[in-house]
């Protein structure tokens, strides 16, 4: 009763099966969407016949690709709606989704294959199953767009072990599966071809831990295994400048991979970089409701800005184009014009429920 073009619902003898329905989108979430899911969710909850619930992406690309943004920017830069309830209910809503997930109160399965990014990471890794197949591949780029890694990034970043998530957050970079799975993004790794054979296992009930071990496969080496001592030493400064300066200064076997994290981070938003970095530095002591809520503070204000619009822009509208951000350097880059995006907003704070 609940299935809308876009997202599709359906329920098995024992489990119930949320698809994300816009392949060509790469399934990427809007309002409509996270408004169905959670009046799905909410009624399985209190249904006995559920005992698990699947979230998968329509197609062969994309689990969930993120947001709209394009929609959010042409809301704040076309239509002059920048911090109003017009642009900012998604948000909202969304932030309230992810903090349902992660108190949900019957085991969720997120069955990645392909891409998750941005706001599909917000509906796969707050339940206590993320499944991946050789498709995986997954990232929190925001930095690169003006924005930050939200949809719950403050409560699950922090939480990953060897700084991984300061390195995830301030360089964008990717992990396929191999790396997801050695940095405890993914629980479970399962081909793709054999995922609607799991779907089928687990509707048939019993215990999910076991029917997930039961189709479980050895990824292979992950790459990013041989520095992750090195990125627990590197990312764990108190500044975006000071992780920069341990970078350029590294030597010895992770010398080149800490060349191109200092290149990459090079080419994000500095405001975006500070934010990310601080939201990793007081996320880990925060609960999942109080970062939700620091994350809107944070949208509030950055939706006010200009990297955003500017990031879109470059990288959606023309494609590929160079960002002009503003500030352009890290040492511009007020510190109280940072911590202002951890404050509440005009508008006051988000009301979970």
């Amino acid at each position: 009763m609940f299935s809308t073009p876009d997202l599709l619902v359906h329920q098995t003898a024992k489990a119930g099966v949320l698809t994300l329905n816009r392949p060509q989108a790469l399934n990427a979430l809007n309002r409509d969407m996270v408004l169905a899911m959670r009046a799905t969710l909410e009624h399985w909850a209190g249904d006995p016949a559920i005992e698990v619930v699947l979230i998968r992406g329509a197609g062969d690309r994309a689990f969930c690709a993120g947001g709209d943004i394009r929609q959010i920017h042409d809301l704040g830069k076309v239509e002059g709606k920048a911090g109003t309830p017009a642009q900012l209910d998604f948000f909202a809503d969304e932030y309230r989704l992810n903090a349902y997930l992660h108190r949900y109160p019957k085991p969720i399965v997120a069955m990645i294959d392909g891409i998750v990014m941005g706001g599909g990471v917000g509906v796969s890794v707050h339940g206590p199953y993320r499944v991946g197949s050789e498709k995986t591949l997954f990232a929190m780029p925001e930095v690169g767009i003006g924005f930050f890694p939200d949809v719950g990034g403050t409560h699950f970043l922090p939480r990953l072990k060897h700084e991984v998530g300061s390195y995830y957050a301030l360089t964008g970079e990717r992990a396929k599966q191999a790396d997801a799975h050695a940095t405890g993004i993914l629980t479970h790794c399962v081909p793709s071809a054999r995922f609607d054979e799991l779907e089928a296992a687990l509707g048939a009930g019993g215990k999910v831990g076991k029917t997930l071990a039961r189709f479980h496969v050895d990824p292979g080496e992950a790459p990013i295994a041989a520095h992750l001592k090195a990125i627990e030493r590197l990312f764990s400064g108190l500044s975006v400048e000071e992780i920069l300066s341990d970078l350029d200064r590294e030597d010895g076997p992770s010398k080149a991979f800490a060349q191109k994290a200092a290149l990459v981070m090079r080419g994000k938003s500095p405001t975006s970089q500070a934010i990310a970095l601080r939201q990793m530095r007081i996320g880990r002591d925060m609960d999942m409701d109080t970062c939700m809520i620091t994350e809107f503070r944070i949208v509030s204000h950055i939706m006010l800005g200009h990297d955003f619009y500017e990031g879109v822009r470059a990288a959606i509208i023309d494609k590929g184009a160079t960002p002009q951000w503003q500030p352009a350097a890290l040492s511009d880059v007020d510190p109280a014009v940072i911590a202002a995006h951890f404050s509440p907003p005009a508008s006051g704070d988000l009301v979970m429920a």
